[in-house]
């Protein structure tokens, strides 16, 4: 059985997509993509999952490149659970996203899972969210979160509710870091492995999703700490007082 690592984010538009196929990207063997559910979509519209691919499409791999699994698609960008009642389909819930991931790790080293919004947004009825699947499988957590003001409270919150319900953080990334950090992003740089208590383990610059190929590749090991894959190295962002 392969090993599993969920990406949450700590709201929406922070840069889970980008990290997740920044992650895929620089992992060694062989890697699967699960999004458990895609809101806010129509049609054949891209998707997590499609971006993901086209991301990591050309990259190259000895064992082939990464397999992405969509388990449901919905119009409304709203949470999994409001969105799936509102069309009237079945929801996506925890148990699902366990037995999906079990399939993919039995024939992948890596299954990275992408949720939607942040930690605790429900995928069911029955107010089922991502961590309670992250629980099942006693996987870890990694946290996305901006790179400016209203990054230390919202990760030190996220942070905060893992440990509360006794799942590992291995720590931070930052999705989506400015060309041109103003004061709030030199700072957090700094202050955020402080505030939560678990480090730093990244920054994408914004723009990333852009790329694909070696192109992407490259980026994504020049903005990944080694234990996630990459050559990162946190001194070189530059914090401000």
């Amino acid at each position: 059985m392969g090993r599993t690592l969920f990406v949450t984010g700590t709201g929406t538009g922070v840069g889970k997509t980008v990290v997740t196929a920044a992650l895929a990207a620089t992992a060694s063997g062989s890697v699967a993509v699960l999004k458990p559910a895609q809101t806010g979509i129509v049609g054949d519209d891209e998707g997590d999952i499609a971006a993901i691919g086209r991301m990591t499409g050309g990259v190259e791999r000895t064992t082939g490149g990464v397999t992405t699994l969509e388990l449901a698609r919905h119009r409304d960008p709203l949470a999994p659970a409001v969105a799936a009642r509102r069309e009237g389909t079945s929801p996506v819930t925890p148990e699902r996203i366990v037995a999906a991931v079990a399939r993919l790790a039995a024939s992948h080293d890596l299954v990275l899972v992408e949720g939607a919004g942040g930690l605790l947004v429900p995928y069911d009825d029955h107010g089922g969210t991502l961590a309670d699947a992250a629980a099942s499988l006693a996987a870890p957590v990694l946290v996305v979160c901006p790179a400016g003001l209203g990054a230390l409270n919202a990760s030190a919150l996220t942070v905060r509710e893992l440990r509360h319900r006794g799942l590992d953080c291995p720590g931070l990334v930052i999705g989506s870091r400015p060309s041109d950090p103003d004061l709030a992003a030199r700072c957090n740089a700094a202050d955020l492995p402080a505030v939560t208590g678990v480090p730093l383990l990244g920054a994408l610059p914004e723009g990333a999703g852009r790329l694909r190929g070696a192109e992407f590749h490259a980026l994504a090991v020049s903005g990944l700490a080694p234990g996630l894959g990459g050559e990162w190295d946190a001194g070189g962002l530059g914090a401000a007082r």
